[in-house]
């Protein structure tokens, strides 16, 4: 499978797995990594130190490609950039906040940028910031998200039309089938996330991801959409967030009642009733906790067959 996105990231196949905080590891991005995709650590989740053991792990025990996503709009950005030119990570996924202030900086280092957006007016502004790719992530996916509720099966055409980066689709996609279509639309590449959290090697709680695998149609939400857009699996906390809406809550006592560490709360210290529970919609597609060499070989495998059967159909 060579194409813009294989080319641009020097990879086997055009699947990326979603940076996820508590989640992302280096076991996991190397994992990714070793089986053909692109492994990517989150760090959102991690100090500059603890970003940097991972970044010296996960080398020692891949030699393929892999990045480090990194949501702008967290603390210690420019201790995490320091610690990401020092170790001479080649790729970087940046999210949440303005490509235009760290583009440059990481491009003059020669490292690859990939920025996420959920609309084409962000997709636009990326494209201009200069980087080499861009994400488009629709509402079904898992934690935070973008306000406008455009799903993976209209945004990927949409900023198609817009653009002439190489683009990567997000949210929603787990399968081969999805990986298709979303490719069928005009993507170069998916990012895969809740498919990848599920995994043994993600870093994620065993409790969490046994939920995972037992979520059903219905059961996410997007919700909090006053301090940050975010699609959780219904359970305590959610409820008590829905009880504080039909009170017609302010946004502050909706902060307050967050409170921090809410999500490694849920995703990595397996609290399941008053954690945060991030996953995408697709998670009802999601029936058993794989190792991830399994999930791409079933990923690839299943891609193929559709494209085999699209061929040769008949109209």
């Amino acid at each position: 499978m060579s194409n813009k996105i294989t080319s641009l990231f020097k990879i086997k196949y055009p699947i990326i797995q979603g940076g996820m905080v508590w989640v992302s590891g280096w076991k996991l991005a190397a994992a990714v990594s070793n089986n053909g995709g692109l492994g990517l650590l989150g760090s959102g989740s991690m100090y500059p130190e603890v970003l940097r053991e991972h970044i010296q792990k996960c080398k020692k025990q891949t030699s393929k490609p892999f990045g480090v996503n990194v949501p702008l709009l967290y603390p210690n950005i420019e201790q995490i950039m320091d610690v990401i030119v020092e170790e001479k990570v080649e790729i970087v996924f940046t999210s949440a906040g303005n490509p235009t202030i760290w583009t440059n900086f990481l491009k003059e280092k020669g490292i690859r940028v990939a920025h996420v957006v959920s609309s084409v007016k962000f997709a636009l502004k990326a494209q201009h910031a200069g980087v080499d790719a861009i994400v488009c992530e629709g509402f079904e996916a898992g934690g935070h998200n973008g306000l406008n509720e455009t799903t993976t099966l209209a945004l990927v055409p949409t900023i198609t039309n817009k653009i002439h980066l190489p683009l990567i689709a997000a949210g929603g996609i787990a399968t081969g089938q999805g990986m298709f279509a979303a490719m069928a639309l005009g993507a170069d590449g998916v990012q895969v996330g809740s498919r990848f959290a599920a995994t043994i090697e993600s870093s994620a709680h065993k409790s969490f991801k046994e939920r995972v695998v037992a979520v059903e149609d219905g059961d996410t939400m997007l919700t909090l959409k006053e301090i940050g857009a975010v699609r959780l699996i219904k359970n305590k906390f959610y409820k008590e967030i829905e009880d504080l809406y039909s009170k017609k809550a302010s946004k502050e006592e909706l902060q307050k009642h967050l409170g921090r560490a809410r999500i490694k709360k849920g995703v990595f210290e397996g609290d399941m009733d008053n954690g945060e529970l991030e996953i995408g919609q697709i998670a009802s597609v999601i029936h058993e906790i794989q190792p991830v060499a399994k999930v791409m070989e079933e990923i690839v495998k299943d891609f193929f067959r559709i494209q085999q059967k699209m061929s040769v159909l008949n109209f």
